[in-house]
């Protein structure tokens, strides 16, 4: 089904596939002589970087983008930076959507407050405002930004459009700061890794099934961790655009920078359809291109699947978890409790089945119209009965909620039972339809992290939220709940023809791209803050670990919770008291413990502990009181998996974060996100060095990182001083120089 080369691979004529291993004698035999560089020119990627590449230098990349978006969790932020920056107006298209903090049942007026600054930032600096309701952000981005061979830039870890041609980064709002004061987003050029489609799926496997069958293939090994993904085939042909919109949207959680997708007349029509076939060219790889890595997806042997607590990889085929339910769920709870989250998955299994009590499709993965259309064919004349069992439906956008009104479908769902409301990310990100205690939500979105349905682990209250195809969600539906593959029924699907209403987006958003209002004032609501000020890196620096955190993987939803802290998301100084909350309810205050420290060296003293460690530093080298900082600091083996969300580094650094310490950083995004914010990532190969409470003194650090050395030396201050040894991995020039600096704000300041 799902087949890794073990190494590169070249694509000749866009269908023969020639592994490594054998392709000197057959491009020989075939007649083809190019070298393997030259063949890496052939991808589709590397077109598009290299039209979007302002500087001379292929291997290392410095991006200017043809539009950003942001939603409004991320957008405040980002503007003010930018504001702090020297911004005066938006240099290119910026679309400021509101679906992520569209409820305004927490926290007062807060959100509206955010929602009316967009509205005059728009004004000012020449933006689009989409106001709530109207669109989540990817679906209103491919439907009015996306282009064959634009780039796009977003504060959201889901911003995909690769299968309209558009390569999209999701990034931290460092990033899209840097492009609205003229700078360049630099990396080194990406790997690439070919996906060839082959086939059609069979009736009743949805893009959801697909997107799992890849994600559970790659993920864990980091097949296609920080590189391109390129789809192309045989198989694309006969996949409908809103079917590979479905696939390439969770390619976020294959860990991947970002994908494309090869461009045909179906894209084309979508295009067209939407008023911008202008924006339509033909995407394909050249005649010989060269892949760093290649994967085969057999598309017919897809089977509908599911991704149980609490990853996108922890996927299991439903005919699986039908056979297996008891051993699977039983691993699955003890892989758990080294977390502290103890599940009863076990309940889940009985009667002979699995049941679930709630059931979400939703947003920019499963609020798609050809995924709501095919879940209403199952579920026509059909009711999902009376009991504990729910469903909810959320149309991606407007325009596609109004063609489920004339194509029938919304009173399909209706008569059913089904609640069919708004345009909204909230069952993605964990606000709204929260399912009572321990109770198993299935939904079609893009995560299923811990708290994403909304549940409070910490606190003893969890749900469990598994991934599957709006599909087998309206089978299990009309079981009742019963997990239910819909390869498993009878139903007839229809064909439905979908018509763009753009007079809908026209009436409601303002566009005012290219047209700024200097004279506008921004509208400040009191819970819009300034970002407090960052402290410079100074020469040397003590770190305390306050937290140690073990598990494989950490995600940002651990960092910085989602949900109901969210709507904070505009006030640095209140959000931070929610860092790590659910993960480490000490970590605030262990870190304010430091923060604290460092205040009294500021005023020329040093207490307690770090007067201690302090003294200990002396038996080293001579130290300066006035010239060694002190911070606190976190270790994780792998931090940063999931969303783009900047606060999961900026709210440790208000809280005096100097660092991070990992074994390997999750995502590029978490990585720039601590740079952006001053916070230095730190490579480390022993954990066993440290534990929570270690004192660590990196001496000559601002030299070290000016000089670009390897490897630092540190030393753990125990009962005795051990040395300890890392890395900062690598660095452009500008990072060095923001790390320098304190952050980006300051880097921006100074430069």
């Amino acid at each position: 089904m799902i087949n890794l080369y073990n190494g590169g691979a070249y694509l000749v004529n866009g269908k023969e596939i020639i592994a490594d291993a054998q392709a000197d004698a057959q491009l020989k035999q075939r007649g083809i002589s190019v070298s393997k560089e030259e063949a890496r020119k052939g991808t589709i990627s590397h077109g598009i970087l290299a039209a979007h590449n302002k500087g001379g230098d292929e291997r290392n990349l410095t991006l200017k983008f043809d539009s950003l978006t942001s939603h409004d969790i991320t957008y405040v932020g980002i503007i003010q930076t930018a504001r702090a920056s020297g911004m005066e107006k938006f240099p290119m298209p910026y679309v400021l959507t509101n679906c992520h903090n569209s409820l305004c049942a927490v926290g007062g007026t807060i959100n509206q407050d955010d929602h009316v600054f967009a509205l005059s930032a728009a004004r000012k600096y020449g933006g689009v405002y989409v106001p709530p309701h109207l669109a989540v952000i990817h679906s209103y981005n491919r439907e009015m930004m996306a282009g064959c061979g634009k780039m796009i830039l977003g504060s959201d870890s889901h911003t995909r459009y690769g299968a309209l041609g558009t390569m999209a980064v999701g990034e931290g709002g460092g990033e899209l700061a840097k492009q609205l004061v003229g700078r360049t987003y630099d990396m080194p050029s990406p790997p690439v890794v070919g996906i060839y489609l082959e086939g059609e799926p069979a009736k009743g496997v949805g893009p959801q099934d697909v997107a799992l069958a890849i994600i559970g293939a790659v993920f864990q090994n980091g097949y296609v961790k920080n590189k391109a993904m390129e789809f192309f085939g045989d198989g694309v042909a006969k996949l409908s655009v809103d079917f590979r919109n479905g696939i390439d949207v969770m390619t976020t959680e294959t860990a991947c920078w970002s994908s494309i997708w090869k461009t045909d007349d179906q894209v084309k029509k979508y295009l067209e359809q939407r008023g911008r076939g202008g924006d339509y060219k033909e995407l394909k790889p050249a005649d010989v291109a060269y892949y760093d890595g290649f994967i085969k997806v057999e598309l017919s042997k897809v089977e509908p699947s599911i991704a149980l607590p609490f990853h996108p990889s922890n996927v299991y085929t439903i005919k699986e978890l039908q056979k297996n339910a008891k051993d699977i769920f039983a691993k699955i709870e003890e892989e758990n409790k080294s977390s502290g989250v103890n599940l009863n998955l076990g309940v889940k299994y009985r009667d002979g089945g699995v049941w679930a009590e709630q059931a979400v499709i939703a947003g920019c993965s499963g609020g798609i119209f050809t995924n709501i259309m095919a879940a209403a064919d199952i579920l026509k004349n059909a009711s999902i009965g009376s009991g504990n069992f729910s469903m909810s439906v959320y149309p991606e956008s407007q325009p596609t909620y109004l063609e489920l009104v004339k194509n029938g479908a919304v009173e399909t769902f209706m008569k059913a039972g089904v609640l069919v409301r708004e345009a909204f990310c909230g069952p993605c990100f964990g606000a709204g339809d929260t399912p009572a205690n321990n109770e198993l939500s299935i939904r079609h979105v893009t995560r299923n992290f811990p708290s994403r349905e909304g549940s409070k682990p910490g606190d003893g209250q969890i749900a469990c939220v598994a991934l599957m195809d709006a599909r087998s969600i309206a089978a299990t539906a009309v079981n009742g709940g019963k997990i239910t593959a819909a390869t498993e029924i009878d139903v007839k699907f229809g064909k439905y023809k979908f018509f763009f209403d753009r007079s809908i987006y026209d009436k409601r958003v303002y566009n005012g791209t290219g047209k700024s209002l200097p004279e506008t004032e921004l509208i400040f609501g009191p819970n819009i803050k300034d970002w407090p000020k960052m402290p410079a890196l100074p020469e040397n620096m003590l770190l305390k670990v306050v937290s140690f955190i073990t598990d494989p993987v950490t995600t940002t939803d651990e960092l910085i919770p989602s949900g109901e802290t969210s709507s904070y998301r505009s006030n640095p100084l209140k959000l931070a008291e929610f860092t790590l909350s659910r993960k480490d309810p000490s970590y605030v205050k262990r870190a304010k413990e430091v923060q604290k420290f460092e205040e009294q060296r500021q005023n020329g003293s040093a207490v307690g502990e770090a007067a201690a460690a302090l003294e200990k530093i002396k038996s080293i080298a001579g130290i300066a009181l006035s010239a060694t900082g002190i911070g606190s600091a976190i270790f994780a083996r792998k931090p940063g998996d999931g969303s783009a969300r900047e606060q999961a580094a900026s709210c440790q650094r208000v809280l005096g974060a100097s660092a991070n310490l990992a074994l390997e950083y999750a995502t590029k995004r978490y990585r720039s996100n601590l740079i952006n914010w001053g916070i230095l990532p730190f490579l480390i190969t022993d954990e066993n060095a440290l534990s929570v409470d270690s004192w660590i003194f990196f001496p000559g650090i601002k030299e070290a990182i000016q000089q670009k050395k390897e490897t630092i030396t540190g030393f753990v201050l125990g009962d005795t001083v051990a040395e300890i040894h890392a890395s900062l991995g690598e660095l452009t020039d500008a990072e060095r120089q923001i790390l320098i600096d304190g952050c980006l704000i300051n880097y921006y300041a100074h430069n």
